[in-house]
């Protein structure tokens, strides 16, 4: 397991204060928060696990990884999501694929995301192996506290039986 620093001191901004709040959102839901740097930038990582019967005995693992950037294109979130699926890759506890799968949402929050960037995180979810799924998520966020989120939020071939719960987790810390 990889180590990482403890949780980064948020800066001053929109995309800061939409950081600060979304840390809040993952404490209060018992997501443990930590942080670790990428570009030089501080990551926020809330990680948490859950067991339900109707996935047989499964652990499904969550990974949020969110930073702040200036703008959002298409190659930023693609470098960044292949970035962070391979940093919560080191995270994961117990053996990947042995009943547990590991659902990552890679979010980047900024005043102003590309529409090609949009368009590629609401496209489909991103797979690493077959037990390591990420959905990329860009927050564009204003002055006026207004955000637009996007992900992907349909099913996917890996892990199809996680999608309502990652989609519940991510209605609740990206509303």
């Amino acid at each position: 397991m990889t180590q990482h620093q403890s949780d980064p001191t948020p800066a001053t901004g929109a995309a800061d204060s939409y950081l600060a709040a979304l840390r809040e959102r993952l404490a209060a839901d018992g997501t443990l928060v930590t942080g670790t740097t990428w570009q030089d930038r501080p990551v926020m990582i809330g990680s948490r696990s859950d067991r339900k019967a109707r996935w047989f005995g499964t652990k499904a693992e969550l990974f949020v990884l969110a930073a702040a950037v200036p703008e959002v294109d298409q190659a930023l979130l693609t470098e960044y999501t292949r970035w962070a699926l391979d940093y919560a890759k080191n995270l994961r506890s117990g053996l990947s694929g042995a009943r547990n799968a590991a659902m990552i949402l890679p979010a980047l929050v900024t005043a102003t995301a590309q529409p090609a960037a949009r368009k590629w995180a609401a496209q489909d979810a991103r797979v690493l192996g077959t037990s390591l799924i990420g959905r990329p998520i860009t927050v564009e966020t204003s002055g006026a506290g207004v955000t637009r989120v996007t992900m992907y939020r349909g099913r996917s071939m890996y892990g199809g039986m996680f999608t309502g719960h990652v989609l519940e987790k991510a209605a609740l810390y990206f509303p």
